[in-house]
């Protein structure tokens, strides 16, 4: 078949590469049957194929639950994952008066891109990404000028990746209908001497010529002239993710993989109990040939009813396999352990015990989520990152917000990674807290700057503090408040009492003229 196609086509690029994914490919497929298999079905599936279903559900339930964790790490709920920061640089060369008013101008094109991402549902292809990253290692995300996300699994695309990992060629392949081809190209097909088929394979060609991204389609080995484009090098809507990286492979591993050995022990070892336990669920009656029961009397003799014969001559089939049963079951136990550990499912943060206390459940849960650390460093840079600056460019080109300079405001991304940095930092003040408090509250307050404990505070739990917390211009505005209400109150005082002991003295003096008038 790739001898037939032109040697200049996609189609014929798209084959040359795929061979290189293929190892790539068949561990992926071998690591979904162990877990969802759908996710990346076998070569030649249709609508009408089945799946193939695994006899144990530990590694579904563990890729869903760690693919949610991460979700909510990267694109948390109600909160930006990124902030806009102005170079070093730019931010002293700013007067200190008008750093409030960019501060405030930045948070709300943050919160814009925040609101666009929620408005186009960008969730739900971000974890199917997640999901095809932890099984396969590989996912393609399209980020389309309208911002709905596409996702592209590791059997539709394939990618060439220079020895830094950089990415120069990504060729994706999809199956349409004519219907859904413009007017012209199916005009073009026909006039090659083409017969129009019910289905075309339409290859997407994404190429890096010059620090610029060459795109276009082609269908039939045919160009389609309208999809052509030229975008710059940080504008390229297909975003390819890996799930590890290495050097000098065009494609990553997956999570799945990393355990596969437990996995598949695992399966085997579900599969046999599960055959097993089948078999010693059938029941089977046995009577002796030369006995004096006779086995119609048995089989048509009502509950409770009496008949002749020897209870010796009847026997009941038993396998007698509970012992190695019992070993099976305690080898699986222990390996499913081990995967709700390498899969931060909830059974491995609770230990099995009368009392856990909560402060063990959050200390296993961060440990845990520790080891994720590797992951979201590799995912803030080649999910988020791209991400943003696409959503950012398409608010831009909309005109839904101002122009940024170049190189002067970039995107920071704030969670992930950093969030495991604030969490480290949490747990250090909480402890360094604990340990001062026998000295006393007098002491912690002579020693310790209370204001600045509340700022780092503020900033490990990822709470903006500035409009929370009391600056030193409101609390000295207060104090001098406080004074001038303490010296009005004072002087009351003294005028009352001054007053009080005028008092007789004038009531006397006015006796005293009342007698002399009279």
């Amino acid at each position: 078949m790739n001898d037939q196609l032109k040697p200049s086509s996609v189609a014929h690029r798209y084959a040359q590469l795929e061979a290189l994914r293929s190892p790539f490919l068949d561990r992926a497929r071998r690591a979904a049957e162990l877990t969802i298999p759908m996710l990346l079905p076998r070569q030649g599936h249709s609508s009408s194929s089945e799946f193939v279903t695994p006899f144990q559900s530990v590694g579904a339930r563990g890729v869903n639950n760690l693919a949610s964790k991460l979700l909510l790490a990267l694109l948390p709920p109600n909160s930006p994952f990124f902030r806009l920061t102005v170079d070093d640089d730019t931010a002293d060369a700013i007067a200190p008066e008008a750093r409030g008013a960019i501060e405030k101008a930045l948070a709300k094109i943050e919160r814009a891109a925040m609101m666009d991402l929620e408005t186009s549902a960008a969730r739900v292809p971000v974890y199917e990404s997640l999901r095809n990253l932890i099984v396969t290692g590989n996912s393609l995300l399209y980020v389309p000028p309208d911002g709905n996300i596409r996702v592209f699994r590791l059997d539709r695309f394939v990618v060439k990746r220079d020895a830094m990992g950089n990415i120069l060629e990504i060729v994706t392949k999809e199956t349409v209908s004519p219907k859904a081809l413009p007017e012209a190209h199916l005009k073009l097909l026909k006039d090659t001497g083409e017969e129009v088929q019910r289905e075309y394979d339409l290859y997407t060609y994404c190429c890096l010529k010059e620090d610029r991204w060459d795109i276009y389609q082609e269908v039939g080995g045919e160009i389609v002239p309208e999809t052509r484009g030229n975008l710059p090098y940080d504008k390229n809507p297909f975003i390819a993710l890996r799930f590890t990286r290495i050097d000098g492979e065009d494609y990553g591993r997956g999570y799945v993989e990393e355990y596969f050995g437990d996995l598949a022990s695992l399966e085997a070892l579900t599969q046999a109990i599960v055959e097993g336990s089948a078999a010693s669920s059938k029941v089977l009656f046995m009577v002796r040939p030369n006995g004096t029961t006779k086995i119609q009397n048995l089989a048509k003799s009502d509950n409770g009813a009496f008949i002749q014969g020897n209870a010796d001559d009847v026997s009941v089939l038993q396998m007698n396999k509970i012992n190695d049963f019992r070993v099976t079951q305690e080898t699986a136990q222990q390996i499913s352990e081990r995967l709700a550990y390498a899969f931060l499912l909830n059974a491995a943060v609770t230990r099995n015990a009368e009392r856990v206390t909560a402060e063990e459940i959050r200390f296993m849960a961060q440990e845990l989520e520790s080891a994720l650390g590797g992951t979201y460093s590799i995912l803030s840079q080649e999910l988020q990152l791209p991400l943003i600056e696409l959503v950012l460019h398409r608010l831009e080109r909309e005109g839904k917000m101002p122009e940024l300079p170049k190189g002067t405001i970039q995107p920071q991304i704030i969670t992930g990674l950093e969030a495991l940095g604030r969490g480290q930092d949490l747990n250090k003040l909480s402890t360094f807290l604990k340990f001062l408090q026998p000295l006393g509250q007098e002491i912690l307050a002579k020693e310790m700057n209370v204001g600045d404990y509340i700022n780092r505070l503020g900033a490990s739990l990822g709470i903006d503090t500035e409009v929370l917390i009391k600056s030193d211009q409101q609390k000295a505005m207060e104090q001098q408040q406080a004074m001038q209400q303490q010296q009005q109150q004072m002087l009351e005082q003294t005028m009352a009492q001054t007053a009080q002991g005028m008092a007789p003295e004038l009531m006397k003096g006015m006796m005293q003229q009342g007698q002399q008038d009279g």
